[in-house]
Order: C-alpha cells, then sequence, then structure tokens
C-alpha cells in the first residue's frame, strides 16, 4: 500500500500519536498544537488513563482502543512512534505495513541491523521515514554548517566536542527504568552521544577513523521511588578520537551524571580561524541557548555570532529551547512534503549513527582503530 497524504498542501499533516510519556507531554504535544502545519489527531497508549488526560488536556481529539486502531486510522498521515527503544522496531513495522509515513524518536532501535530492516521495509513500501535526531536542524546548528561551508575558517584542522549531564548517574525515576538493562540500547551513550555527535557531524563532516573508549563507572542504579538497586553494564562515559577528512582530527568526550558545570563545549580549529560553540545545558531549557563565537586570523579576541534571525523558522512561543529544536525538524518535514526536499533526517542517517557508536564498542572491544564505512 502507498503512504496516503492529505488532499492539499494547505492541509494540516493529521498525526497519530503512540505513547503519551514525559518527552511526548513535554516535546511532541506542545510542538504539534504550536505549528499550523500539524493537527493532533489520534493518540494510543498502554495507559488509557494517561491518554485520556492528555486528549483533554491538549487537544487530541480522539484516543484510540489498540495500535492497529492507530496506524490504520484513516484519518492519520503521519505516526509518531513516542514509545520506548525496544518497542520502537515492531510499532513501526505496523505502521509501514499500514502505508503510513512514520516518525521515530531516537534511537531508532536497540541495533544496527534492525534499522537496517527498517529502512528497507520502508523503502519498499514507499513511505517517508524520520528519526528524531532534531538537534542537526537547530538554527544554530544550520548556522555553524553555512559559516564552516563559506570558508570561515578555511580547511578544518581539528574539532572538539564535551558534552555532559546530571542524567543517567547513580539514581534513575521509576520513569527511566527501561534505560538500564544495556540490552536496551538507552544510555547516555547511546542518547546523548547520538544526538550531539549527529548535530556536530552533520556540520563538520563525519570521521573516517575511530579509536575510543566507552566506560560503564555507575556500576549500580538506584531506583528513586522504591529505593530498588539494579546492576548496571551500560556505558556512561565515552571517549573517541578520530581523523576526518584532508587529516583533520576529532575528539569526543561525553560523561552522565556529571554533578556541577555541565553543557556543552565545541571547538573547530582551521587554518584560517576558529570558532567556539556552548551551551550551559546539554538538554535544553528556557533561555538555554548556544552561543557562536568565532575569530578569524591570529591573536584575535573571540566575538560573539549572533545566529541571523532568517534561520527561525517558528511561530513565536515560550517553550525551552531543546523543544524549539524539536519544532524545527517537524517543520522541516512539512516542508519536505510540500516541497519534495529532504532535509529531514531519515532511518538511514539513524543507520548512521549506529555504525558510529558500533565502531566505538567495537574499538573498545579491541583496542585499536575502526575505519568506518
Amino acid at each position: 500500500m502507498s503512504a496516503t497524504l492529505p488532499s492539499s498542501s494547505d492541509k494540516p499533516i493529521r498525526v497519530g500519536l503512540v505513547g503519551i510519556g514525559n518527552w511526548a507531554l513535554h516535546g511532541h504535544v506542545r510542538v504539534l498544537n504550536l505549528l499550523p502545519q500539524y493537527e493532533l489527531r489520534a493518540l494510543w497508549s498502554t495507559r488509557p488513563d494517561v491518554a485520556r488526560a492528555a486528549t483533554s488536556a491538549h487537544g487530541i481529539k480522539e484516543v484510540v482502543d489498540t495500535l492497529d486502531d492507530l496506524v490504520n486510522h484513516p484519518e492519520v498521515d503521519l505516526v509518531v512512534v513516542l514509545n520506548t527503544a525496544p518497542q520502537h522496531a515492531a510499532t513501526v513495522r505496523k505502521a509501514i505495513a499500514a502505508g503510513k509515513h512514520v516518525y521515530c524518536e531516537w534511537p531508532l532501535t536497540v541495533a544496527t541491523e534492525i534499522s537496517q530492516e527498517l529502512v528497507a521495509f520502508a523503502e519498499r513500501a514507499g513511505v517517508r521515514h524520520i528519526v528524531g535526531l532534531q538537534r542537526r536542524l537547530a538554527p544554530h546548528n544550520r548556522y555553524l554548517r553555512d559559516l564552516l561551508q563559506s570558508g570561515y575558517v578555511g580547511r578544518i584542522r581539528s574539532v572538539r566536542i564535551h558534552v555532559s549531564m546530571n542524567a543517567f548517574g547513580r539514581e534513575r525515576s521509576q520513569a527511566l527504568r527501561w534505560t538500564v538493562p544495556v540490552e536496551n540500547f538507552s544510555s547516555a551513550i547511546s542518547i546523548y552521544a547520538g544526538h550531539f555527535l549527529d548535530m556536530l557531524f552533520t556540520a563538520t563532516g563525519w570521521p573516517t577513523h575511530v579509536s575510543a573508549l566507552a566506560l560503564n563507572q555507575f556500576k549500580t542504579v538506584t531506583i528513586r521511588e522504591t529505593g530498588e538497586v539494579l546492576p548496571s553494564h551500560a556505558p556512561d562515559q565515552l571517549l573517541l578520537v578520530g581523523r576526518m577528512a584532508d587529516d583533520a582530527v576529532v575528539s569526543v568526550h561525553m560523561e552522565a551524571g556529571k554533578l556541577n558545570g555541565r553543557g556543552v563545549q565545541i571547538d573547530i580549529t582551521g587554518d584560517e580561524g576558529d570558532l567556539r560553540i556552548t551551551n550551559t545545558s546539554a538538554f535544553g531549557n528556557v533561555g538555554d541557548d548556544y552561543i557562536i563565537k568565532g575569530a578569524r586570523g591570529q591573536d584575535l579576541p573571540m566575538q560573539v555570532l549572533e545566529v541571523p534571525v532568517i534561520y527561525d523558522r517558528l511561530p513565536h512561543s515560550e517553550l525551552p529551547s531543546g523543544v524549539l529544536e524539536l519544532a524545527e525538524l517537524y517543520v522541516a518535514y512539512a516542508e519536505d512534503l510540500r516541497t519534495g526536499s529532504a532535509a529531514a533526517p531519515t532511518f538511514a542517517d539513524a543507520v548512521r549513527l549506529h555504525q558510529l557508536i558500533d565502531a566505538a564498542m567495537q574499538s573498545t572491544a579491541e583496542r585499536r582503530e575502526i575505519q568506518l564505512s
């Protein structure tokens, strides 16, 4: 079955949500209500009481009884998959089989091979597929990409990123219990490194070779509400060095459970200038905006480079910066549908990210440099 579209480009894209957890409510629901390109048409959740409360609070038109009801709903154009990573593959397959365009949060699945299968299935079905790697489309990152492509720093010599967050530390809420098992591919490295490395490398270009060290420092995780102590084997620290095109070098440090001084720091060194990108938050609350500083030449002070207003495509709102990044992804997808462009990240982009993380894990295990395909 081929994917269905609204009959007119002026009609909103009708969305069916799968899942109504914290990120769905904090991010997706608020974004979809902000953007006139979308209509929240239907919701299915394993928690019917929460789903019914969400419909009345957020203007979702209907709660359906089963996942099959949602993906086969005649007034749903786009299925948005917001359940947990171990549930993604089965949910996405149902949406594709129903001929629906499908958005899925990152991590796409728990394994590269499964994600590759979804790419092939979606392509055979002729449906559009989108993965939630929204940070690459943030205004600051599109501006950074354009600065680099215009030659602001000249030839890139080195790229360095450090990302730290208090999340995924020694304690977690009951709602995040599912992130503890390593087989669920939902650690700080899977989620945060995935989002930030995709953001960075979309702007700078991707490494060709990597050497990495991924470590698990928090051997147990305590569930706050119950005091239960669970064994943990998932990595919470990642160090990675690599080579990029034209002999540029890249260094990465990702760390979870940091108590103080958290955030994002990126340095890009070129043969004609330098850029520095910082944020005091790795998640993005209200006012947590990226600051870009740059200098061209030698021994010059770094000056703030304000992101031009043309990079902001959103209606005015008071939403947190991390949620606004998600809104930029939805704007890109709507424009892709309208014009036939391909700006929104796809399942194929998710596979590339899976392969990068796989290479880091392989390098850790084998203690050698890995060449990326």
